[in-house]
């Protein structure tokens, strides 16, 4: 992944875009029913101005972002990757399943009009 970013020239994602990734991994593995001979795939999608992120299982069950409770070990995933991506979701898949996504977009590139300092 990391390679894919820098080619794409993505590297000022690639921190969140790993983080992001390992939540969704995370999520997936703890979460999504995965049968011997079933898998959890992952793809990224060159945006104009970023990189999407999806987690596909064979789990038809959307994942429920929650806030996390403050001494407990877990349950922080979904809430991290909404804190981190610019945009998540669920989406079903053709066939068994659900593709979990998040978007990592660039910082703005804009700087501002003539007044900016």
């Amino acid at each position: 992944m990391c390679t894919a970013l820098a080619s794409w020239g993505l590297v000022p994602v690639t921190d969140t875009a790993l983080l992001v990734l390992s939540e969704l991994l995370t999520n997936a593995g703890r979460h999504a029913r995965v049968s011997p001979g079933r898998e959890i795939e992952t793809r990224f999608v060159r945006l104009p101005d970023g990189v999407r992120i999806e987690v596909h299982d064979a789990s038809s069950v959307r994942p429920v972002r929650r806030e996390p409770v403050p001494d407990a070990c877990e349950g922080r995933g979904l809430f991290l990757v909404a804190a981190l991506a610019d945009r998540w979701g669920a989406a079903d898949r053709n066939g068994p399943g659900k593709a979990v996504w998040a978007e990592c977009r660039l910082p703005s590139q804009t700087g501002g009009g003539p007044d900016a300092v």
